[in-house]
Formats: structure tokens, C-alpha cells, sequence
């Protein structure tokens, strides 16, 4: 988890190093450049770039002695990203929008956010950085690296550390803590002995982040590859408990394992709700969920979504062989969430991984069968059958609660039999139906 701490700080190099920044990037650059402005690419493209491990999308922030009235002079299309602290958004020839910010100093913290002043010089700049991987600049027009605290160095043998004084790092921006053990997740890199000793220290203060804070950086945790990297570092340094106290039932290997094997586009509140399932319990109370969540200020939407996994659980419930039954849950999960049926397949996959080879075989044939239905275009809704209340209405039902338990039945008939819904079919059952009894018949299954 830690190394060791002895290294050469680095500084000023201009031949070893060959970074290809893109066209629209260097663009920017000369055109700040030529209007006197010294200007330098910053930001996790040059770390990459440096360490030989570009990822998509590239990461490329410019950082400038102009100050923000100045960039508004030179470029045309800018939006007002932080202006306050220095930054505004620029959009490039290829359309991208790129943060360009002026030269920073702190003049003072307070654990959350830092109060800045204009700076001269780009070593200032990196001075105030949170990581030596990040405290490196790369000017594509000179070719030359500015690394002055050894980022590269740190790099190239795998290690994360603080800039300069670690405890003073972390005490100037609690966030710097989620955001160290995102990084030696993400990137699989050790954490410095001394900064690791300082990051753990500085988790009793995390409770001074806004919700909306720590919320994002969870969400960036579970977005990226291999989420259980850093998941594992939040547990040994103790911020779950911190964060995350709900937790009581701990995440466990199996948690980390089926995080990981949670794949796909918008991986994260699938994630989430894996890791809730398995830290509050097989079948958690929903309103303890939605109060966690809440607390961590998730959209509604956002709580609605994993609400609806969590309640279908880690792996499909009993019964879904049958067609009748398994019909019927997938039309009450339909109805709880538009995605809710996809995020349950995601979950429960995942999870089978990570357990035993034969709950794997159990849960894929639920969601093959699942997935046949949804093929077959077999309708969930009564708005997906082949008739509507309108016909019913023209063929003498009135407007009420009959008519809604009419298309019910009409709906768990085709359940039965898919190759029922069809207009002539679903019309004669129709005209076979007492809208007095199926009203009963429909009260008394509520109940």
C-alpha cells in the first residue's frame, strides 16, 4: 500500500521527454502565447502522457499568466467556468471545451476550498498542487517539461505522493484525501509512506465536505475500470466508516469483486446499489437507502433508480421459470424504473461472478429467459397491447376502475399466451369479460 520515501526532485527537462499534445490544444496555447502570455498544458493528459499511458478521454487543461479578462480578449467563444478562481472555458477547433486558468497562489484554507490569488509564474502554479503526478506542465511549443517536485520520477517507480507537506495538504483541502485513494485506484499506484500517514490522520476531518462533494468522488470511484482498488483504500484508511456509516455490514471481498465485474456503459449507481446490498443487507429497508442517499444529495431520479435494484436484490428472486410469474415481476420492475430491468441483470451477473459457479448458472438462465421476453416484444404495460380502453369504451365499457381491470386480465392473459395479443383476440376476450366480475376479481387480488 506505501513506499518508501527517498527520490531526486525533478525540474526543468526538454528532449527526454516528447508529448504530443493535440492540434486544438496547441492552438490555444500559441494563441495565448502570441499575445504575450506565458502558457502551459496541465492537467491529467501530461501525466499520462509522461508515465507512456495515455487513456481516452484525454484530460487537457491550460494554466496562464493571463488573467481571466484577458483569455475573454483573445478567444471569442468562452464560457465562465470559476471565473472567480481564475478559470474560464475555451472551445477549441475541434469543437471541445478546454479549462484554461490563470497562474495560482493560496492565501489561505480552511480544509474546503482554498481563497487564491494571481500568481506569476507557472512553478507557483504547481506548487499548490495536491499530487507530484499532477504538479507537471508541458509546454508543446518550447518542448519542454516542468516538473519541480518529481512527478515523473514518482511515475516511473509507481508511487503517489503529496507536494511538499503532506499533513499540510490534506489540511488545506480534506477532498485531497478521496481524491488521492481515487488516484492510487485508478492509476495502481502505492501510496507514499509519509503521505499515506497523513491522508489516514486527515480522515477524521472529512466531515466538513459538502454531501455534493463527496458524492462526486464517489461516483468517479465507481465510473472508472476497476473500482475495487480503490473501494479497498477507502476501507483501510477508514473512510467508510467515516463517510459512509450506513455500512455497518461491511464490504467485503464479494463486494469488491462484484463491483468489478459490473461492466457496461454508466456503470456507477448499478454499483452503488451492489455495495449497499451487500453492506446493509440482502433486503436493506428502503427508506434507510433512500435516507443514505439523500443525505449524499442524489437527484431523485438518482434515489428511485438504485432504490428499485436494491429492491430486486442480488440475484433474481425464485420462481421465474415460471412465465406467468416471471411476467409479473418484470412489469412491476418496469414500473418502478425505465432502466430497472437492465440494472437488475448488470447486478445480478455481477454478483453470480463473484459467488459460486452454479448460483452463476441459475441466475443466467433467469436472465436469458428475461431477456427472451424482452425480444419477443411480450408487452409489460396495458398501453402495449394490440387494443386500448378507447376500442373497450366503443364497445360499451364506461370510464372507471372495471375498464383498468378489464385490460389487466386482457394483459395477464397475453402473459399466458404472448400469441394472444392480437386485436381479434384480445376483442373476443373482451366481449367474454363481466365488468362486474373481473372488478372483484381484481379487488381481490389487491388484497
Amino acid at each position: 500500500m506505501t513506499q518508501g520515501s527517498g527520490r531526486q526532485v525533478g525540474g526543468r527537462a526538454a528532449a527526454t521527454v516528447q508529448i504530443e499534445v493535440p492540434a486544438a490544444v496547441r492552438e490555444l496555447v500559441a494563441k495565448l502565447e502570441e499575445a504575450s502570455f506565458e502558457t502551459w498544458t496541465v492537467g491529467g493528459g501530461v501525466r499520462d502522457a509522461v508515465w507512456g499511458k495515455r487513456r481516452a478521454p484525454e484530460d487537457w487543461d491550460l494554466a496562464t499568466r493571463a488573467t481571466p479578462g484577458e483569455v475573454r480578449g483573445i478567444f471569442r467563444r468562452t464560457v465562465p467556468l470559476g471565473e472567480r478562481h481564475g478559470t474560464i472555458g475555451v472551445f477549441g477547433a475541434d469543437s471541445r471545451l478546454y479549462e484554461v486558468t490563470t497562474f495560482r497562489r493560496d492565501i489561505s484554507t480552511d480544509g474546503r476550498r482554498a481563497v487564491v490569488a494571481f500568481a506569476s509564474s507557472i512553478d507557483e502554479d504547481l506548487a499548490r498542487r495536491d499530487f507530484t503526478v499532477n504538479a507537471m506542465a508541458w509546454h508543446p511549443l518550447r518542448r519542454a517539461l516542468v516538473d519541480p517536485h518529481g512527478g515523473r520520477e514518482d511515475l516511473a517507480r509507481g508511487i503517489l505522493r503529496a507536494v511538499g507537506d503532506a499533513r499540510l495538504r490534506f489540511t488545506e483541502d480534506r477532498l485531497r484525501v478521496l481524491r488521492g485513494l481515487r488516484f492510487a485506484g485508478s492509476l495502481g499506484l502505492e501510496i507514499e509512506a509519509e503521505t499515506w500517514a497523513a491522508l489516514v490522520e486527515a480522515v477524521a476531518g472529512l466531515g466538513i465536505l459538502s454531501a455534493e462533494r463527496v458524492r462526486e468522488e464517489i461516483l468517479k470511484v465507481l465510473g472508472g475500470p476497476r473500482p475495487s482498488r480503490a473501494l479497498g483504500l477507502y476501507l483501510s484508511a477508514g473512510v467508510v466508516e467515516k463517510l459512509l456509516p450506513e455500512l455497518e455490514g461491511g464490504i467485503g471481498d464479494a463486494a469488491l469483486v462484484t463491483a468489478d465485474a459490473l461492466k457496461g456503459r454508466e456503470p456507477e449507481l448499478p454499483r452503488l446499489a451492489a455495495l449497499l446490498l451487500h453492506g446493509m443487507g440482502p433486503a436493506p429497508d428502503p427508506d434507510r437507502v433512500a435516507a443514505l442517499l439523500e443525505r449524499l444529495r442524489f437527484s431523485n431520479a438518482e434515489v428511485r433508480r438504485v432504490c428499485a435494484v436494491v429492491e430486486s436484490g442480488l440475484a433474481p428472486p425464485t420462481g421465474l421459470r415460471d412465465d406467468l410469474l416471471r411476467r409479473r415481476w418484470m412489469a412491476a420492475a418496469a414500473r418502478s424504473s425505465p432502466t430497472a430491468l437492465s440494472d437488475a441483470f448488470r447486478v445480478w451477473r455481477a454478483h453470480s461472478q463473484a459467488v459460486a459457479a452454479e448460483g452463476h448458472r441459475e441466475v443466467q438462465q433467469a436472465i436469458a429467459a428475461i431477456e427472451r421476453d424482452l425480444d419477443a416484444g411480450i408487452p409489460m404495460r396495458t398501453e402495449e397491447l394490440e387494443i386500448s380502453g378507447t376500442v373497450l369504451l366503443a364497445r360499451g365499457w364506461r370510464p372507471g376502475p372495471a375498464l383498468g381491470a378489464a385490460l389487466a386480465a386482457l394483459l395477464e392473459s397475453v402473459w399466458i399466451d404472448p400469441s394472444l395479443n392480437t386485436r381479434s383476440a384480445l376483442l373476443e376476450m373482451a366481449d367474454g369479460l363481466d365488468p362486474d366480475g373481473v372488478l372483484a376479481a381484481s379487488t381481490g387480488k389487491r388484497r
